[in-house]
């Protein structure tokens, strides 16, 4: 079944001129003033520094109160300074004091011992509150200079060091803020729109740049009609959408398309993810949406695109909400109001993306508000190579590369998984110091994409010849069981997880799979183990992947599309459009049914088994002989694999869609 795939372009660079205006603008006016601050900063440590420098204060020793009361009584005292109980002054004459050190912890009861001394004239000390009120007294007697300092004077110094923890916290707030509202991300700009805009100047994506998905780019003509002249539809009162939806898997174009169509029409484009209206703050989202939707009505005519809606658009009422309040609802609710709030004719038309549309809230799609679904499918063959030609326009190629044949090889890729093909090939050109990206190239780049990069393990003989046995017979039923997809290259070189791999390439696009079909599939991915249980007798745990697929595909089989005689055309599908996970939905049928459906998944397993171990028993020579080529090769195409096999080559169109199934 077929699904969507775009080719894509460069990203557009957002409209910055604008905004590095406004943000310049707000980081020049904070840039002035922190210059003055860093100029007086310098000048005040420097002055500092210099009257250090330059007017060294004298060194004072710090003496016990008697021993200056005994030298005030000697008369040796020349001027004291007084700030509280702490006194300051000079000795006429240099006095010499040692204090005495405190005894150590192993020696506590030993005498105290003496520092050095040391000789100053200048001194302190602190009167206790004990001392008697005689020491004005005596000063005077002893005809000493008393001086005194008013405590509110040095109280500023004191706040300074008491706040100036706090200040300097203060003042990097302060400037921390003014930086982030610069960026826009302020305290105060948190209900502000994040959206990315692209204006007409910078945006250079048009239908020109999107390949792949034409039945997507004619339902949004209109819509780029519409920007350009309103007037055309609006003269029959006829009314554009105000919200289109775009649906498809990851990769397939959607932003791209969202992008092209406002490069068309020539209008602003606001563009953000719906993961970036919600905040941990309550109403934070909802202002967000109400800031985006202003900005694009100042802007009309504008385009509004919403990327992965379903992060806020989910059903409300379901899953576990923690509190009254919850902010992904109350964002969704608001883009409710703001689309019915305003009129198509404004020029403002919201696009959105999603790969989950089930699990949409039915309120975003009633008429009105998103009342348009635009599928972007998976890209077909041509699609593909439309695709290619986009992203190799500036790949120099080799001449035996070709686009349509490189893209019968590569079925199921969306736009950016085919970007990536490009990319990885044109990389393993370069480390190769080619001139061109050969065939080759992208051959190893397929392989390396779609099961990992080649491992460099040494492998002992008994487990490379297992494996070989085991590609073998993968390789050997898609060319012997009717109606399978015919093989495309077998390898036993490691890579990724696997040991081995076989691809196949199926003759043309299918759009419906027959039941003959799908038991092709399962009896070919059972060809491994049935080969490996052949030869050795035995089987190993190489064959989990291929269990996984099996299982799987009979399961699909089973409970989808009504494969099974006894349980009859009934699907036993639980419906998804509720929103909740598997675990959490209701089983649709009986256990009874249940065990029935288990046991016609284990017969169609086991019948497509049996016919693998049959066709293999039967040409058991030329397993061993395909076996044989691919120790010695490692990796054969379908042309080689028949030449060993002695098979003529297939006849019919051209294949395409090769489909990768690790060994």
């Amino acid at each position: 079944m077929p699904i969507p795939s775009s080719a894509s372009g460069s990203p557009p660079a957002p409209d910055d001129p604008a905004k590095d205006r406004k943000d310049g603008g707000a980081r020049n006016t904070w840039l002035v003033p922190s210059r003055w601050w860093a100029v007086l900063m310098l000048v005040v440590v420097g002055n500092y520094v210099v009257s250090k420098l330059m007017f060294p204060e004298p060194s004072a020793i710090t003496v016990p109160y008697t021993f200056f009361k005994h030298q005030v009584e000697l008369g040796n005292v020349a001027s004291v300074t007084s700030l509280g109980d702490a006194i300051e002054g000079t000795f006429k004459a240099k006095v010499s004091y040692a204090p005495r050190a405190a005894a150590s912890e192993e020696s506590a009861a030993s005498p105290a011992r003496e520092a050095q001394p040391r000789t100053s004239t200048h001194f302190k000390t602190q009167r206790p509150v004990f001392a008697d009120p005689g020491l004005e007294t005596l000063l005077g007697q002893k005809g000493v200079e008393i001086a005194a300092v008013d405590e509110n004077a040095s109280s500023w110094f004191r706040v300074l060091i008491g706040f100036g923890p706090t200040l300097l916290l203060i003042a990097a707030f302060v400037w921390l803020s003014r930086r982030a509202a610069s960026a826009g991300s302020g305290l105060f700009n948190l209900g502000r729109s994040r959206a990315k805009r692209y204006g007409e100047e910078q945006q250079k994506v048009t239908f020109e740049d999107v390949a792949g998905i034409d039945e997507a780019e004619n339902e949004l003509i209109e819509i780029v009609d519409f920007l350009k002249n309103p007037a055309k539809y609006q003269r029959l009162g006829g009314t554009v959408p105000k919200g289109v939806l775009l649906v498809g898997a990851p990769g397939t174009g959607k932003t791209l398309l969202a992008r092209a169509v406002a490069g068309q029409a020539g209008v602003p484009f606001f563009s953000l993810a719906a993961s970036e209206f919600i905040e941990m703050i309550v109403g934070v989202g909802a202002s967000r949406v109400r800031d985006l939707f202003k900005m694009a009505r100042e802007a009309a005519p504008s385009i509004i695109f919403i990327d992965e809606l379903d992060a806020i658009g989910r059903t409300r009422g379901t899953g576990a909400q923690l509190g009254g309040h919850d902010e992904r609802e109350q964002t969704l609710n608001q883009i409710l109001t703001e689309m019915d709030g305003f009129d198509s004719r404004e020029g403002v038309i919201v696009l959105a993306a999603t790969n989950r549309a089930d699990v949409l809230d039915q309120a975003l799609l009633r008429p009105g508000r998103f009342d348009r679904r635009v599928v972007v499918q998976r890209p077909d063959r041509a699609g593909r190579a439309a695709i290619l030609e986009v992203h190799t326009k500036n790949v120099p190629l080799g001449a035996d590369v070709s686009l349509p044949t490189l893209a019968a090889e590569t079925p199921g890729l969306v736009g950016a998984e085919l970007r990536n093909l490009v990319n990885e090939a044109a990389l393993l050109a370069a480390r190769k110091d080619r001139d061109a990206v050969g065939a080759d190239d992208f051959a190893e780049a397929l392989e390396k994409i779609t099961l990992g990069p080649a491992r460099n393990i040494l492998l002992n003989p008994v487990e490379r010849e297992r494996t070989a046995y085991h590609e073998a017979g993968h390789a050997l039923l898609t060319l012997l069981v009717a109606g399978s997809d015919p093989v495309h290259r077998v390898s036993i070189v490691p890579r990724g997880m696997s040991l081995g791999a076989t691809s196949q390439l199926p003759v043309d696009d299918r759009t419906s799979y027959a039941e003959d079909y799908l038991r092709a599939r399962i009896t070919v991915a059972l060809g491994g183990r049935a080969a490996e249980k052949l030869v050795y007798g035995v089987v190993t745990t190489g064959a989990e992947n291929d269990l996984q697929q099996v299982t799987d595909l009979a399961r699909h089989m089973v409970l989808r599309w009504g494969m099974s005689e006894k349980l009859g055309p009934i699907s036993f599908v639980a419906p998804q459009d509720d929103g909740l996970p598997p675990a959490f939905q209701r089983q649709l049928y009986s256990e009874d049914t249940s065990t029935l459906i288990d046991a016609e998944i284990r017969r169609i397993v086991e019948v497509c088994h049996q016919e693998a171990d049959r066709l293999l028993a039967a040409h058991r020579l030329q397993l061993d002989a395909l076996t044989q080529a691919l120790l010695k090769a490692e990796s054969l195409n379908e042309k080689e694999i028949r030449a060993v096999i002695e098979l003529p080559a297939a006849d019919g169109p051209a294949p395409q869609n090769p489909q990768a199934a690790p060994g």
